[in-house]
């Protein structure tokens, strides 16, 4: 833990964990009580609003401030890979939690644990923003806009998984009340104009630099992309231009495609290793969720997105565990050899057939296809994937074999490239402009990949799965492209709970909201499909 709040704020102490608190069951979720009297350290607070997404408690592995049957299930960036890939057409997993299980075959329903955790998770740090904004928001001008990009992440990522949501913008005794999405919207474009002149110049930095792991204004460039992006699902009305201008505000910053190979390891691989924010891989690095195994011993971030895609018959991922959950179904794999003629063997060798660097699956002792509920808690039934690991580029473990060193790389520079070409594609008929050919053509030979002269929207659709896939964002995409809910033209293995798959009903597109907060919030309703 203690690498992690250094490299935000060197000199904070964390003096808060008797205060924080779980918010199940509390919308409006106060981490310290405003009536006691307490001594609260603004660096310390500013540090815990950046933890929210790397910890899953301030005391370390294995202890959670959000209330769970096993607390290592509670870090955010692992309920956004569950809820964000596990009900696509990328990820399954072999696991018999029920929350796991209605998230594979899109049968969530207002009791799902693992829903209400990521919901929890992201109002429990939406609180720890509101509490520094409350005792700490005159002491530094900068860290305030931060702080309120940060809380502002979290709504959004609130919004887009359950709709219709409160906003609650301070500390407060009073039940938030609900809006709808497009509400949420105004309130996320405005706050985020309003704070992007407030925060830093952009800044390329790794681990050893000072403010490694904090946001700057290409943060949230980065985000009004995303938010102008998927505007259409939002409110019913669509923002390209504004999406591809502030896309390309991120394309012309200093941050930039990471493109340098060493060794065995190609460029986009070491985007997931061990040591991921020394290598130089971090110029590509936005937002970067710091880990380090022998402090921040997380089970909730990469340690999760690599012990659980791994098992002992494969080539050591840098850890002592290796948990045999999550692997890809087959439509991820058909992105990469859309005639089934992957080989079997070893990720060089998938990735040499694929001719793309980023093919990191493991086929060797695995199936392709998924045809049984069986099947589905079977491990070996679907291809391993590979992409997030322990290792340091120069071959040697992390620091803890028990927990990674591998940051989390939220926003990628990546991604302003995809967003760019997909928005002025849709001003230009559904076809990439000559502008975006370049940039996803960059993509691929970042990979390795054979460039293309032209791209459909379907094209680019495919080349995010590539590029992003077990990063938290397959379920948005597929919504922006009417190929989730609804009766769309695609399924996939075990969509809507059947082995070849079928549709189900478009009000799927958000979640539900958590059963517990209903109970003792009466402002809130239920989203629509999902009952009283």
């Amino acid at each position: 833990m203690k690498r992690y709040i250094k490299n935000i704020i060197p000199s904070a102490v964390l003096l808060l964990s008797m205060g924080f608190s779980s918010c199940i069951g509390d919308l409006d979720v106060t981490p310290i009580d405003p009536n006691k009297n307490m001594d609260l350290d603004p660096e310390a607070l500013f540090n815990m609003c950046y933890a929210n997404f790397a910890l899953e408690g301030v005391e370390g592995s294995g202890k959670a401030n959000i209330a769970a049957d096993d607390p290592g299930t509670t870090g955010l960036v692992r309920e956004l890979f569950n809820a964000n890939e596990l009900t696509t057409d990328e990820a399954i997993c072999a696991w018999t939690d029920p929350g796991v299980t209605t998230m594979n075959t899109n049968e969530q329903g207002a009791s799902n644990a693992f829903l209400a955790i990521y919901y929890n998770r992201l109002y429990s740090g939406i609180s720890v923003c509101n509490q520094y904004l409350t005792v700490a928001a005159d002491v530094d001008a900068t860290r305030t806009a931060e702080i309120r990009f940060i809380r502002a992440l979290q709504f959004y990522l609130a919004m887009d998984a359950f709709g219709n949501i409160p906003v609650p913008t301070m500390i407060s005794n009073e039940k938030p009340v609900q809006e709808t999405q497009a509400q949420v919207y105004a309130w996320l474009e405005k706050e985020l104009l309003e704070i992007e002149p407030l925060m830093s110049q952009p800044s390329v930095k790794k681990s050893t630099d000072a403010g490694y792991g904090r946001v700057d204004k290409a943060a949230a460039w980065m985000l009004l992309s995303r938010l102008y992006l998927n505007a259409e699902v939002y409110t019913g009305t669509a923002q390209w231009a504004k999406a591809a201008e502030y896309a390309k505000k991120v394309i012309d910053s200093p941050y930039q495609l990471y493109t340098v190979a060493t060794g065995n390891y190609s460029a986009y691989q070491k985007l997931f290793m061990g040591d991921n924010g020394e290598s130089g891989a971090s110029v590509e690095a936005i937002f970067p969720v710091l880990q380090q195994g022998n402090r921040t011993a997380a089970y909730g971030c990469t340690t999760f997105l690599t012990a659980s895609t791994h098992t002992s018959d494969m080539k050591s991922n840098g850890l002592n565990a290796a948990w045999g959950g999550n692997r890809a179904r087959k439509e991820l794999i058909q992105k990469f050899f859309p005639n089934n003629d992957a080989p079997v063997g070893e990720p060089a060798d998938l990735i040499a057939a694929a001719k793309d660097d980023r093919a990191l699956f493991w086929s060797k002792d695995r199936t392709l296809e998924i045809e049984t509920t069986d099947q589905v808690k079977d491990f070996k039934k679907g291809f391993s994937v590979t992409k997030f690991t322990n290792i340091k580029s120069d071959g040697s473990n992390g620091t803890d074999t028990g927990f990674s060193d591998a940051d989390f790389f939220f926003f990628r520079t990546a991604e302003a490239y995809l967003t760019y070409a997909e928005a002025t594609a849709r001003l230009n008929g559904g076809r990439a402009t000559a502008e975006g050919i370049a940039y996803l053509n960059r993509l691929r030979t970042r990979s390795h990949a054979v460039n293309k002269a032209g791209y459909s929207l379907n094209d680019i659709l495919d080349e995010r799965a590539r590029e992003f896939y077990f990063e938290g964002q397959r379920r948005t995409d597929l919504i922006r492209f009417d190929k989730f809910g609804g009766e769309t033209d695609y399924l996939w293995t075990w969509k809507g709970g059947t082995a070849n798959g079928r549709n189900f009903d478009k009000r799927r597109n958000i979640f539900p909201l958590p059963a517990s907060d209903l109970s003792v919030n009466e402002n809130l309703k239920q989203n629509p499909g999902y009952g009283s």
